[in-house]
């Protein structure tokens, strides 16, 4: 087992690791930068190392600054976290040539997986479903014109290299598609140094299901069933959930057996997930892989009650996984709590926290980094806490998800605590009937 563990990352995914290297005895090392010298995960880790002002690039992001601060700490693994550089393989190789062990998959792993028509082609290798598209890169507007044609409208247009929605466009007819590709190109240029785009068709009215996955060393895969993401805004997710409303015993076998396979097909180390579309019909595609641990994590770890953190530091050092499926025996409802105005297009609120309570209770989980006094910065993503409400069924998760969000009192910058109370009070929320455009029509009322 590891001695010393570096986390390459910040704010609550940082004190999250932290937290779990405690209870199994392991020594940390917080990296930082100049912003966010007051935050606790530099307070709770054994040893903190200032690597950089605020600017990601130029911290969080900053390879040579990191890896000094491993070596003059003596730290002999590295936890990426999500976010930053926790799918980068080009980290993930220079940790492997200086001896310290990078806790997640091999660069060759992250590769397979990290462009998109790499991934689409070994999964069709691997016999998991895909959504129909064009082989391999569009070459130009032209290009994507007769591909949509011989698709059929509507399409999606999505960077290979890409995440959080950059580069991505619905078009629905032909007037569309020149603009709307020459603007994805831009934007997945500009986000990615990489302008590739490819196409695909649009599956209409999805759901956006995952499913949890672990490998070890030796060739052992299992999935821990599946997380809802489908309430998400500009894809981005907002409300996470496990089990889906929406599965069936029959459906989440074979989603599972397609997940299995799909990390199977790359020998997957570590724990990740097979992020799939699924359509009315129940019909799934395979969408993307994450090679890394997930903000909505959490959801499963209470509905199995089995800390994937620790599991992941264990499958770094060497240890066997069971190779037993895992299904959920509880409900589990995240919600992602923003530092930003849901009343003003959810507009950043960055700034000082002036009063905290957080919820407790029995069914309650914050995973949180901020306190009163705490000044959240404007360079980094706007997420603050987590919200976890656990029970025994959906209704009754929702209604402690309810009387949680209640008793969260944050004074001194905006939060998207008012959106998350009427969307547990949402009719079609409550009964579990949406998709992945749930926000384009839900109406959040000013106080």
């Amino acid at each position: 087992m590891f001695k010393k563990i570096l986390i390459a990352n910040r704010g609550e995914i940082a004190l999250r690791i932290i937290r779990t290297c405690k209870e199994m005895g392991i020594k940390t090392v917080a990296v930082y930068s100049t912003a966010d010298k007051d935050s606790l995960h530099v307070k709770f880790a054994d040893e903190a190392v200032c690597i950089g002002p605020p600017s990601s690039a130029e911290s969080y992001l900053n390879i040579p600054n990191i890896m000094a601060a491993a070596e003059i700490t003596n730290a002999d693994a590295i936890h990426p976290g999500y976010g930053f550089l926790a799918e980068n393989p080009r980290f993930s190789n220079i940790c492997r040539e200086h001896k310290i062990k990078f806790i997640g998959p091999t660069p060759e792993m992250i590769h397979a997986m990290g462009d998109k028509i790499t991934a689409k082609e070994t999964m069709i290798k691997a016999g998991v479903p895909v959504v129909p598209g064009v082989d391999g890169l569009l070459e130009d507007a032209s290009h994507a014109k007769r591909s949509a044609a011989e698709i059929g409208y509507p399409v999606m247009l999505k960077a290979t290299a890409g995440g959080g929605g950059k580069g991505m466009r619905v078009v629905w007819s032909e007037k569309e598609i020149e603009k709307a590709f020459e603007e994805a190109k831009l934007e997945a240029g500009a986000a990615f140094k990489n302008d590739g785009i490819y196409m695909e068709k649009f599956v209409e009215e999805p759901r956006h299901i995952e499913i949890q996955i672990a490998g070890d060393q030796y060739g052992k895969v299992c999935h821990l069933s599946e997380r809802d993401c489908s309430i998400q805004r500009r894809h981005q997710k907002l409300v996470e959930e496990s089990p889906s409303p929406f599965m069936t015993d029959e459906l989440r076998d074979r989603m599972g057996e397609a997940a299995i396979k799909a990390a199977s097909a790359i020998n997957y180390e570590s724990v990740g997930t097979i992020e799939f579309l699924v359509d009315k019909h129940r019909n799934f595609y395979f969408m993307e892989m994450n090679t890394r641990i997930q903000v909505e994590h959490c959801v499963t770890e209470e509905v199995m009650f089995h800390d994937l953190i620790k599991e992941q530091i264990k499958i770094a050092a060497g240890d066997h996984i069971s190779g037993k499926n895992y299904y959920p025996n509880m409900h589990a409802i995240e919600c992602r709590i923003n530092a930003e105005d849901p009343f003003n297009d959810f507009r950043p609120s960055p700034g000082r926290i002036i009063t905290l309570h957080q919820p407790g209770g029995h069914g309650v989980r914050v995973d949180s980094h901020i306190y009163a006094g705490y000044v959240i910065p404007p360079y980094y993503d706007s997420m603050i806490a987590k919200l976890i409400a656990i029970a025994r069924t959906r209704d009754e998760a929702i209604d402690t998800m309810e009387r949680a969000l209640s008793e969260f009192v944050i004074e001194g910058i905006k939060t998207t605590i008012p959106f998350h109370q009427q969307l547990m009070k949402d009719e079609n929320f409550r009964s579990g009937n949406f998709n992945t455009k749930f926000m384009e029509s839900f109406v959040l009322k000013k106080p």
